[in-house]
């Protein structure tokens, strides 16, 4: 049902309400609710879990509300295995389309194809009776070993950001809200709900919280949800400077923000903090807020203001249904199968190894348990019961009707064994040999981080045996992040599918076979060994703190910066085509703080074959103020090219995107002087250039006080003809003598105030070169202020 109210009558609403009624508001009911009022005739609001497949338990969410069931209710959640698609304890869950993972979607860098994704959701949840769908996740993936790392997008949050709001408005375009998670800092599972992230304010904001605010900034989600962590050992969902200083004041964003489910520890400091919606519904903490309330400890006003926030919710989402919905699971499936193709990374394709062409084949082996119980999605609460699954045997068997297949599990290669000898002849006999590999299956996942990145049960070793023997080994990848590929060198051809859905068995077989060209590409830098991930000399933590060493350095920012090779680039994905950039030029040679500025370059198909570029930019400062990356992405775009055709490709870039944090003058700045665009085909693949300047005020490297070095009074020639001014007329020098005062203090390594009393005595006070440094500081603040 609707609920046409306006904002006057949700005022009245909200006066009509006890203390009681309006605690009640701001609390779960049950596991996936909101609470309705029937005095007040408030209706309730339904929400559940999975971005890439709605999860409707009719047990947990049609049966009775026993509060006394609901933790344990809620562990199964968290601990069902459905990665490989199979019923298990989910039996009484609705079946639903399993779209392909975050980790698999980003790599189509499609923001249309995203979405879609986000309009078929819809379309599920409204038939569910579905109010709120909780996510997309978009925690950036720092390091490969992480639980969660299926269900985020990148290593970047530029793209995270992107991919995140297209989703989102998909959802929420379509009458379903979204709640955008995990904010944050939720990048390991490792201690979850105690281990506290420890990380530098630049990295914070330029990294990790910058996808955050690109996608509220780009879609301006219902719902944020709060992490389970702490961060700079603050529990998250009690940080009062993220979700009220940050999200609110700084961003603007006056939606709802929820907990993460149990993740409240403090329901009192929760609510002063800005955590309007406490989930799911304990009895114990609706007690604490309201004996908080009662006490003064939380005022009536900051109640009110969540109550007010969540009616307001209640009105948007109900007036968003649409009575009598129906989803055609048909048409998502065929949506599913077109989003994994679109998705899969081919890696290596030696000697044009693929696509197989049947009418030159005569025998494909087939190896490993994941070709007939396909591993489709991670486990934990992002997963998804499917309404079918495609299975890549049976998939490639309808692709080669001609060809001898035969299959085996990697168990028929066990020395000793009585299928040894015939699963080796079948190897040696075949014209192509398919490895369907994976990790270990439902271990990492929601709670529980991966121990290392190589595949599962002996995969590794088996693919190099087999290797040695048949130069035409091709592998399949379904993982939920970056593996090592010990293999690598001896394989023909490598293709990542990562976690691709209920309709993945069928996409790998297109590509596999030619019918689809690959087009994705990495959204993660795959490392050569666990030990080159950034941060990994600190990773997981311990003492329950968890510090984030790399700091603005993720993921290719760290291979960059370390002149470190990977085994396969952030960006990188190979087509059965190739593609030329030529002829770039830009709308502007200078940019400021408040302009943009639109690359143009052209792309041409230059193979035999039709295929999907993505092209990418980066940014390369050239005498950065600040330590900053070598280069980092700032616009990408998808082109469908035929063979021989070329296309104009415009990518449109915002000054407020070439910024960077700084932590002394709590601002975003923009660096002086000049600036590269690269364009490229991947991050370690540039191939066009151009340089322009940028417009922006000329700061010293830091703030300065007493205790600078003289020297960084020098970097500008606006501070340094203030500070030859100031010294000339408090120490009465002449032009001769203020400038052999400047050429002493710069080679001094004592701090301003110092070396000058060194020379001149106690002319001049402490205090007074603090308030000069102070002005001087606050003038360039102006021009700072005035550049912006």
């Amino acid at each position: 049902m609707t609920w046409n109210i306006s904002d006057k009558e949700l005022t009245g609403l909200l006066a009509q309400m006890s203390i009681e009624e309006k605690v009640a508001m701001v609390s779960g009911h049950g596991l996936w609710r909101t609470v309705a009022n029937y005095r007040l005739n408030i209706p309730e609001l339904l929400m559940t879990d999975g971005t890439y497949g709605v999860r409707y338990s009719i047990e947990q969410i049609d049966g009775a509300h026993d509060a006394d069931n609901q933790l344990a209710s809620f562990l199964s959640v968290v601990n069902t295995d459905l990665s490989t698609g199979v019923d298990s304890a989910f039996g009484s869950t609705r079946p639903a389309t399993c779209f392909p993972n975050g980790s698999s979607l980003a790599c189509s860098w499609d923001l249309n194809l995203a979405y879609e994704l986000g309009e078929a959701l819809a379309a599920e949840c409204q038939a569910f009776g579905v109010n709120i769908l909780l996510g997309p996740g978009v925690n950036i993936r720092r390091t490969p070993l992480a639980g969660r790392s299926y269900e985020y997008y990148a290593e970047d949050p530029l793209l995270t950001g992107d991919i995140a709001a297209a989703v989102i408005n998909g959802l929420q375009h379509n009458g379903v809200g979204a709640s955008l998670k995990h904010f944050a800092c939720n990048n390991s599972e490792v201690q979850r709900t105690t281990m506290s992230s420890v990380v530098e304010e630049r990295a914070l904001r330029e990294i990790y919280l910058a996808g955050f605010e690109r996608a509220i900034r780009k879609s301006d989600p219902w719902t944020v949800m709060s992490s389970y962590n702490r961060l700079n050992d603050v529990q998250t969902a009690e940080d009062h400077w993220l979700l009220t200083e940050v999200l609110r004041d700084e961003w603007g964003y006056d939606g709802v923000v929820v907990s993460d489910w149990h993740g409240i520890k403090d329901r009192p400091a929760s609510m002063n903090a800005g955590n309007d919606l406490d989930m799911p519904e304990s009895g114990s903490r609706k007690q604490e807020l309201l004996t908080a309330v009662e006490d003064g400890q939380v005022s009536m006003e900051t109640l009110d203001r969540s109550c007010l926030l969540i009616l307001k919710l209640v009105r948007l989402a109900r007036n968003g249904v649409k009575p009598n919905a129906e989803a055609d699971f048909q048409k998502h499936h065929a949506l599913s199968r077109r989003m994994a193709a679109e998705s899969i990374v081919l890696l290596k394709n030696e000697n044009a190894s693929l696509p197989l062409l049947p009418e030159k084949l005569k025998r494909i082996t087939v190896l490993g348990a994941a070709a007939v119980e396909p591993v489709i999605q991670g486990s934990g609460c992002a997963t998804t019961r499917p309404t079918e699954v495609d299975i890549p045997l049976e998939e490639i068997r309808k692709r080669a009707p001609g060809v001898d297949i035969d299959y085996h599990t990697v168990a028929d290669f066990e020395a000793g064994g009585s299928s040894e000898a015939v699963a080796l002849a079948a190897v040696d006999a075949a014209d192509a040999v398919l490895f369907f590999a994976n990790t270990e299956v439902g271990y990492d996942g929601e709670g529980s981080d991966r121990k290392h990145l190589n595949l599962h049960d002996g995969q590794d070793a088996l693919i190099e045996r087999l290797s040695a023997r048949k130069s035409k080994v091709v592998v399949i990848l379904a993982t939920p992040d970056a593996v090592v590929m010990p293999w690598a060198d001896h394989v023909a051809a490598v293709l990542a599918a990562f976690f691709g859905g209920q309709g993945a068995g069928s996409a790998i077989a297109d590509v596999l076979f030619g019918s689809r060209n690959p087009c994705g590409k990495l959204t993660v830098t795959f490392p050569v060994q666990v030990e080159d991930i950034p941060g990994y000399l600190t990773y997981p933590g311990e003492g329950n703190r968890h510090i984030y060493s790399e700091g603005i350095h993720v993921g290719y920012r760290f291979y960059d910066k370390r002149k470190l090779t990977p085994l396969f680039p952030f960006g990188f994905g190979l087509s059965y085509t190739s593609f030329e950039y030529s002829n770039l030029s830009v709308d502007a040679d200078r940019i400021d703080a408040s302009s943009s500025i639109t690359l143009a370059f052209d792309i041409t198909n230059t193979g035999s074959v039709a295929g999907n570029e993505i092209a990418q930019v980066y940014a390369r400062p050239h005498q950065p103020r600040l330590i900053r990356p070598i280069r980092e992405l700032k616009g990408f775009a998808k082109v469908s090219l035929e063979p021989g055709e070329t296309k104009r490709v415009e990518i449109k870039i915002e000054s407020r995107d070439l910024r960077y944090y700084d932590p002394q003058y709590r601002r975003w700045l923009l660096d002086a002087g000049s600036l590269t665009f690269e364009v490229g085909a991947s991050s370690r693949d540039i191939r066009l250039e151009r340089t322009v300047e940028v417009e922006a005020a000329a700061l010293a490297s830091t703030v300065l006080n007493v205790e600078s070095q003289p020297f960084l009074v020098f970097e500008h020639e606006f501070a340094r003809q203030r500070f030859r001014a100031f010294l000339k007329q408090r120490l009465d020098l002449s032009d001769q003598e203020a400038d052999k005062m400047l050429e002493y203090c710069a080679g001094s390594f004592l701090g301003i105030h110092k070396t000058v009393t060194w020379v001149a005595g106690e002319t001049i006070s402490k205090a007074e070169m603090a308030a000069f440094l102070d002005s001087l500081n606050k003038e360039m603040g102006m021009t700072l202020t005035k550049a912006a």
